[in-house]
């Protein structure tokens, strides 16, 4: 495979002063024609102005963070990067690329995570030419191939993790919501292997909008509510037996009172309703015994 050859081209200065030269000896050779009348000073004059002419057609100019990609019949001469006013063969195709890093603001699309879910997903990509030549030669258009391949990127990527996880027993699942540094390196790498074939290096790859589509966004939302529910009332729970566990131990290490099984019920009971209530307690006063 063919890759990029960076070559030095003339500098443009010296054959503006040629050039001028040329100019200088046509207009002589003009003005004695004119004044001795001599038709046979056509035969300088003609090819003078010409060659002149053609000569001018090399000049170019080479911006900062651009590049030059020269062909000559078909045939790749090499790519003039440095910066400045430079000459080269006129017949040779100068096609200008700029090497500058570009946005590429990918637009929302609708695909299906992993789990069959349909979301809408979208991501912002920075990405500059590498290789002239691949960017040139083995694409169509290396601006409409990075649109189209990172769109494709975007689509395999969503579909190979689940948009979020509902499932306690995997909490290490990569998902998309969650694993936002990681699968913003998994779309990178996935990037820089497609773009790779067009020239272009990948300066950075990430996720600018994630969410569930419209159709399932409520239903969504609805069972991320519940799982959080169930979830804070779990560590309630746990919580508030482990309180009772320690009131207990206390009560007996510290002699306070000696409480048969039924008591110790009658006692859990009260504390967890107390604990794990939404709302504050209304004390009652037993004015009689336990088992009145």
């Amino acid at each position: 495979m063919s890759t990029e050859r960076s070559r030095s081209a003339t500098n443009g200065y010296v054959v503006v002063g040629i050039v001028t030269l040329m100019i200088a000896l046509a207009i002589y050779t003009m003005v004695t024609l004119i004044r001795t009348h001599n038709p046979s000073l056509l035969i300088y004059f003609i090819p003078l102005l010409l060659l002149t002419v053609f000569v001018s057609l090399g000049f170019f100019i080479v911006n900062p963070n651009d590049a030059r990609v020269l062909v000559l019949f078909g045939t790749y001469k090499g790519t003039v990067k440095q910066n400045g006013f430079f000459w080269a063969n006129p017949l040779y195709l100068k096609e200008r690329i700029t090497l500058r890093a570009r946005n590429l603001n990918g637009e929302k699309i609708k695909v299906n995570d992993k789990a069959g879910n349909p979301i809408e997903i979208a991501a912002v990509v920075v990405w500059k030419v590498e290789d002239t030549y691949r960017a040139s030669f083995d694409v169509d258009d290396f601006g409409e191939y990075a649109v189209v391949q990172s769109e494709a990127a975007v689509r395999h990527m969503a579909g190979s993790y689940p948009y979020d996880n509902f499932d306690d027993a995997d909490e290490e699942l990569l998902t998309l919501r969650a694993g936002t540094d990681r699968v913003n390196e998994v779309l990178e790498r996935e990037l820089t292997e497609r773009f790779s074939r067009a020239g272009i290096r990948v300066i950075e790859a990430r996720i600018s909008h994630l969410a569930y589509a419209p159709e399932i966004a409520e239903a969504m939302l609805r069972r991320q509510q519940a799982s959080a529910v169930v979830a804070a009332r779990t560590q309630i729970v746990n919580g508030a037996v482990s309180m009772v566990e320690l009131a207990l131990d206390k009560l007996n290490e510290n002699q306070v009172v000696e409480l048969d099984e039924e008591r110790k019920a009658a006692m859990v009971s009260n504390l967890l309703v107390v604990l794990c209530s939404e709302s504050s307690a209304s004390p009652v006063v037993n004015a009689g015994t336990l088992y009145q």
